[in-house]
């Protein structure tokens, strides 16, 4: 398949027409033209001269050099608003001439109207050959009308404004791709490859798996890689959207798209461009502007149904009347005209794509990619959070939370010697503790691992165990000892004991390290309007109880297999719309058994593959301004729709007393376009930081 950028497309339903055409060459069966991103798609082996004639039939075409689409969008609406202009100037003209005589004001007025309706006749005309009736068909039907009528005046009005309307629809969703196109551009173009020992500048498709390649202060990393040299602090808000920038050292991993801000670092390429993290998102985000919500797919054929509808509602005008109820023939007749106008559904067209679009952006922008418009509409749905607690909730390793010594001398020493060799998980939390203390550093010597117990070594001559409650059964427990062991274990802390041959020297209690922001996110999305969250671990009860109590979710369930967290998931849907969150790599069943699938990845493939939205940080901390994001994305689609709907209905309920006018008519769809357009864009805003609402406290979570 091959791509092109297209310009002039001047509405939805004019692209789906041309993609149709386009459709019926040879080799064109596969061709998409997506209006959102302004794209066309097309088997290679399409006549590609047949592509530019049906494109040029509704004043569309291909860029030719990508460097110079903007300036080529720009100078076609500088046409298009001289136009309008003329047109303008010569209908004022008209205007005061019409005072003294209308035969010279004629001209003026037929002027007027054909510049700033002529693209608007000719595909008319042609539509009406094809009896296909579009808003263009209906356009010309009118106009035709009131020119027949006389009615010159309100003619060269209606094909003025119905201009303007057209422009500023064209303006509106071409501002919305330019804010995605903007995020687009932070890929980067060229890489500055060692070769031979000495560097060259080559294109970053160039690259291949193990390229060194050098990464200059202010210069984009060109693709996924690891450190091999330098030292630097790295903004990875391409990737993930935090602004801050992150510490880079010899081993370390670098994301593509991310902008070296001191220093020089060499970077081994672990990844081609096109499977890079950055690459996948960019190609996720663009794919997304094409999806249809089902709200989307309901006003397609609302849309398809509502034109011929209006077409009938206006012959009944233009005949009941007059036929039945004595009605002047000429005013009915007009009356039926303007009713054609009303039948115009691009407002209603664009109450979606464009707010859609704002959201997507909005949400890459703060490093959470959301697959698709359908994803986006319900993560604004939801009303329900399930959250797995291991690397979501919690960091995902250990740390020592309490400890008690009952051996001044040689606890802390005992413990660092025999696991400061160790790389188990526990071994390294241990380690950690212990340096915040003064010790003495010993060596431990015939370390022996007991499956299923700890470590057995000897340290200073003397043999000691560490391990939990079974690796010191050689041992007589006291009393108060065993009282701190049982409400260690009350509290869902795991045990590492030290002993010698006769007595217990201390004990560290283990636990899995909430993360900082976890309480904070909870209440923030309950004050979003998550009704209720979840949080679903395979850890035993006492560690789920002490973890849910306290982040603040409202419920939880330990003790989960991997298939009981599915069963719950299936569970929590039958009473509402439900969203998973996990690491996108163990909580897969899970999240693809939600209504939507939440992954926390940082970029890993994994989380980037299994889930519909991807949080591209290491924390939740933008769960809830995506939360709000996409409610009110679902908020202003409504509000847009009503819009749309509400102003046509005034207008055709003016039928009634007989005051509906040409003019009237295309003020309502252009009153329509231009608020769905401008509410939809507001989306794009960033507010200003502000003062964090107060939440309630929560009530205590459920034990289930």
């Amino acid at each position: 398949m091959e791509e092109y950028r297209l310009k002039g497309l001047s509405c939805p339903n004019c692209a789906a027409g041309m993609e149709q055409q386009i459709q019926k060459l040879e080799y064109g069966e596969s061709a998409q033209i997506q209006y959102n991103s302004g794209k066309l798609k097309v088997d290679k082996r399409v006549n590609l001269t047949q592509v530019e004639k049906i494109l040029d039939s509704d004043h569309a075409s291909i860029v030719k050099e990508e460097d110079d689409h903007a300036h080529e969008h720009s100078h076609n609406h500088s046409n298009i608003k001289w136009l309008l202009g003329i047109s303008t100037t010569i209908f004022l003209v008209a205007l005061l001439l019409d005072a003294t005589t209308m035969i010279i004001a004629v001209p003026f007025y037929l002027a007027a109207i054909i510049l700033s309706g002529y693209q608007t006749f000719v595909k008319g005309l042609r539509n009406l050959t094809k009896l296909t009736f579009n808003i263009e068909t209906l356009m010309t039907l009118a106009l035709i009308g009131a020119v027949s009528i006389g009615e010159w005046k309100e003619a060269t009005l209606v094909a003025i404004l119905f201009g303007l309307n057209e422009y500023l629809e064209g303006l509106g969703m071409e501002k919305a791709r330019k804010s995605m196109e903007s995020l687009l551009q932070v890929a980067p173009k060229e890489a500055l490859l060692i070769r031979d020992g000495k560097e060259v500048v080559v294109s970053i498709n160039d690259l291949q798996v193990d390229d060194l390649v050098v990464v200059k202060s202010g210069a984009k990393i060109p693709s996924d890689g690891i450190v091999s040299a330098g030292y630097s602090s790295v903004n990875e808000a391409a990737i993930t959207g935090e602004a801050m920038p992150v510490e880079k050292s010899v081993g370390e991993t670098v994301f593509g798209g991310s902008i070296n801000n001191e220093g020089i670092l060499r970077v081994k390429i672990t990844k081609s461009y096109e499977d890079s993290s950055l690459a996948k998102i960019l190609h996720l985000v663009e794919e997304a502007q094409e999806t249809k919500t089902p709200t989307e797919l309901f006003i397609n054929r609302f849309s398809r149904y509502y034109t011929p509808i209006i077409m009938v509602i206006s012959a009944l005008v233009m005949l009941v009347p007059p036929l039945f109820f004595g009605g002047i023939w000429a005013d009915w007749f007009y009356q039926g005209l303007a009713v054609l106008i009303v039948g115009c559904p691009c407002a209603l067209i664009l109450s979606s794509p464009i707010a859609n679009i704002s959201g997507i952006t909005r949400n890459a922008r703060n490093g959470i990619l959301v697959k698709g418009s359908v994803y986006l509409e319900q993560l604004g749905k939801i009303d329900t959070l399930a959250f797995d607690k291991t690397g979501t909730l919690t960091k995902g390793f250990p740390y020592v939370e309490t400890f008690e010594n009952y051996s001044d001398e040689k606890f802390l020493s005992v413990a660092a010697a025999v696991e400061k060799h160790s790389s188990h998980p526990l071994a390294k939390a241990i380690m950690k503790k212990v340096a915040d203390f003064p010790y003495r550093e010993f060596e431990a010597t015939n370390v022996e691992a007991v499956s299923g117990q700890g470590i057995i070594a000897d340290v200073d001559g003397m043999k000691y165990w560490v391990g939990n409650e079974k690796s010191v059964q050689h041992v007589t427990i006291p009393e108060d000892v065993q009282t701190s062991i049982d409400q260690m274990k009350r509290e869902g802390l795991t045990l590492v004991l030290v002993a010698d041959e006769i007595k217990i020297l201390g004990m560290f209690g283990i636990a899995d390290e909430i993360r900082e922001e976890s309480q904070s996110v909870i209440q923030a999305l309950h004050h979003a309007g998550i009704k209720n969250t979840v949080m679903l671990t395979g850890d035993h009860e006492k560690t789920a109880e002490k973890v849910a109590n306290r982040v603040g979710v409202r419920s939880y369930f330990g003790g989960l297999l991997p298939e009981d967290k599915v069963a719950k998931v299936k569970e929590l849907t039958s009473d509402g719309k439900v969203g998973m969150i996990g690491d996108g790599i163990n909580d897969a069943p899970a999240l693809a058994s939600a209504d939507l699938g939440i992954a926390m990845g940082k970029g890993t493939d994994s989380a980037i593959e299994t889930a519909d939205i991807v949080l591209m940080q290491d924390h939740l901390g933008k769960l809830p301004e995506a939360v709000s994001i996409a409610k009110r994305v679902n908020r202003t689609i409504r509000v847009n729709i009503a819009l749309a709907l509400g102003l046509k209905l005034i207008a055709l309920l003016l039928t009634i007393p007989g005051l509906l006018t040409l003019w009237v008519a295309i003020l309502s769809d252009m009153g329509a376009t231009i608020l769905v357009t401008l509410i939809s864009l507001t989306i794009l805003w960033e507010p200003k930081e502000k003062e964090k609402p107060t939440v309630k406290k929560q009530a205590e979570p459920q034990h289930t």
